[in-house]
C-alpha cells in the first residue's frame, strides 16, 4: 500500500469529490479501514459513523458474512452482461426480493444505484401508457422531495440549490404539497379532476423525505394518495432507496403503511453498503404492458453493470442477515433516539424533534430548513473533533446509525450533539 502522505497528495491533487466546495480551506478526512460502527483514519483514530456513510451501511462496517459473499463470488464469475444472459446471484436476489416486498411486486430490474432506479421508474411508467397507446406525459411528485441527481431524477426533486443551474432542462413535474405542510391527498385528488388522463404516476417517498430535510409524514396520508391512484388508474411509485430495508422500522415504509406501490425503487442499503447497486420492481402488470412480438416495445434501458454478479452476492448476504436480532437491534434504536431526543427537545434551538425507525432529526435554530445552513459545516466540524461522524442537511441535523451501534454508542452521540447545542 502506498503511504498515506502520498495518495492524500493525490487525491489534493487529482479528485473532485461530490457535494464538496473545493474553494473552501476543508481537507477530506483519509480513511484507511472500517469495523463495525466506526471508520479509522490514517491515524489510527476511530471515528463513530452516525450517518451510516451517506445512509448505506445497513449491518455494519466490513460485516464478514458480506465480505465473504464477495470475495467468493468474485473467484467465481465477477461480471457478464445481462442482456441475453443471466446468472445465479442475480435469479436468486430477485426471488428473495419478490419475498420480502409488499405482495404483488413480482419482477426485478437490476440498475446501478439509487438514481438510475428512479429513471427505470419513470421510464417504465411513461412506457407503459406509451404501449398501450394511451400516452400519458405526465408526472407528479411532491415538494421538497429529492430522487437522485441525474435529470429524471432532479426533475421529480423539490427545486433548490441543487437543481437551479439546470431548471431549464428539467421536464415538467405536477407539484403536490409537502405532506408535512400541507393536505396532500385533497392536492392530489384535485389534480386527478383536472389532468388525470394526463398523468402517468406519482412519485414519492414513503413517510420520510431524506435530503429534503428528514421530514416524517404520516402513514394515512400515504394510503389516501395509494386509493386515489388506483381508483384513478395512476401509477404509484414508491422510492425507497432511503427508506428500504429497515431505516423507518420495518422491512419497507410502504409494506408498513400497508400499500403495495405499483412500483419500487431501491439502493442504498441493498447490499449493505458495500457495493453500487440499484433494483427497480413492478407488478406482472406493468411488465405485461411491455410483452410483445413488437421489439419497439422494448423497455430500452440497461447499464454495463447491470445486475452485476459481485453486487448481487452482497446483497443477497446482506438481505441474509435481516433476522429477528436485526429487528431487535432496530427497536432499541428507534428506543434510544426517543430517550435522547426527550432530552434535547428542552433546549431553545432544537425543534421539531421527531423519530422514524431508526431515524432520528430536528431542526437546529429559529430559521426554517436551508442546506446552505452555515450550522451544519459547523456541527460537522465538531463533532468529527470528537470522533464523531454527522453530516446534517443545513441546519437539519439527523442521525442514521448502522444497525450493529450499541446503546452507548448512540448515546455518545446524542451528548456531542447535546454540548454543541448548549454552547450555540
Amino acid at each position: 500500500m502506498s503511504a498515506p502522505s502520498t495518495w492524500r497528495q493525490f487525491d489534493t491533487t487529482h479528485v473532485w469529490h461530490p457535494y464538496t466546495q473545493h474553494g473552501l480551506p476543508r481537507a477530506q478526512v483519509p480513511i484507511v479501514r472500517a469495523e463495525g460502527a466506526y471508520l479509522f483514519d490514517a491515524d489510527g483514530r476511530p471515528i463513530l459513523d452516525a450517518i451510516s456513510s451517506w445512509w448505506v451501511t445497513t449491518h455494519g462496517h466490513a460485516h464478514p458474512e458480506i465480505a465473504t459473499a464477495i470475495a467468493d463470488q468474485a473467484g467465481r464469475l465477477e461480471q457478464v452482461i445481462f442482456a441475453g444472459f443471466t446468472h445465479e446471484p442475480a435469479a436468486m436476489l430477485a426471488a428473495e426480493l419478490v419475498r420480502v416486498l409488499p405482495s404483488g411486486l413480482e419482477k426485478i430490474f437490476f440498475s446501478d444505484d439509487g438514481s438510475t432506479a428512479v429513471e427505470v421508474s419513470v421510464k417504465m411508467a411513461l412506457q407503459y401508457w406509451a404501449n398501450r397507446g394511451t400516452p400519458r406525459p405526465l408526472v407528479a411528485a411532491l415538494t421538497n422531495a429529492y430522487h437522485g441527481d441525474t435529470f429524471g431524477a432532479m426533475s421529480l426533486s423539490g427545486r433548490g440549490v441543487f437543481t437551479k443551474p439546470f431548471d431549464a432542462h428539467l421536464f415538467e413535474v405536477a407539484r403536490l404539497p409537502d405532506p408535512t405542510e400541507g393536505d396532500v391527498v385533497s392536492a392530489f385528488a384535485a389534480l386527478i379532476d383536472t389532468r388525470g388522463s394526463e398523468l402517468a404516476a406519482l412519485v414519492v417517498e414513503p413517510l420520510l423525505l431524506g435530503a429534503g430535510g428528514m421530514r416524517v409524514w404520516e402513514p394515512s396520508a400515504l394510503r389516501g394518495l395509494h386509493d386515489l391512484a388506483k381508483a384513478a388508474g395512476v401509477l404509484l411509485i414508491a422510492d425507497e432507496v432511503l427508506t428500504g430495508f429497515g431505516r423507518t422500522g420495518p422491512l419497507f415504509a410502504s409494506g408498513g403503511a400497508g400499500i403495495t406501490p405499483d412500483i419500487v425503487c431501491l439502493s442504498k442499503g441493498l447490499t449493505g453498503g458495500f457495493l453500487p447497486l440499484g433494483v427497480t420492481g413492478c407488478t406482472n402488470e406493468i411488465f405485461e404492458g411491455f410483452l410483445s412480438g413488437d421489439r419497439t416495445k422494448t423497455l430500452f434501458h440497461g447499464h454495463s453493470f447491470t445486475a452485476n454478479p459481485i453486487a448481487c452476492a452482497a446483497a443477497r448476504a446482506s438481505l441474509a442477515l435481516f433476522t429477528e436480532e436485526c429487528d431487535v437491534r432496530r427497536r432499541e434504536i428507534e428506543r434510544v433516539h426517543v430517550s435522547q431526543l426527550d432530552e434535547l427537545r428542552n433546549l431553545p434551538v432544537v425543534r421539531r424533534p421527531r423519530v422514524l425507525g431508526t431515524v432520528a432529526a430536528f431542526d437546529f435554530g429559529q430559521e426554517d430548513a436551508d442546506y446552505l445552513n452555515p450550522i451544519g459545516p459547523r456541527l460537522g466540524a465538531y463533532a468529527l473533533d470528537r470522533g464523531v461522524l454527522l453530516r446534517p442537511l443545513g441546519n437539519t441535523v439527523y442521525i442514521l446509525p448502522p444497525y450493529c451501534i450499541t446503546a452507548s454508542e448512540l448515546v455518545r452521540i446524542y451528548e456531542v450533539i447535546r454540548t454543541f447545542a448548549e454552547g450555540a
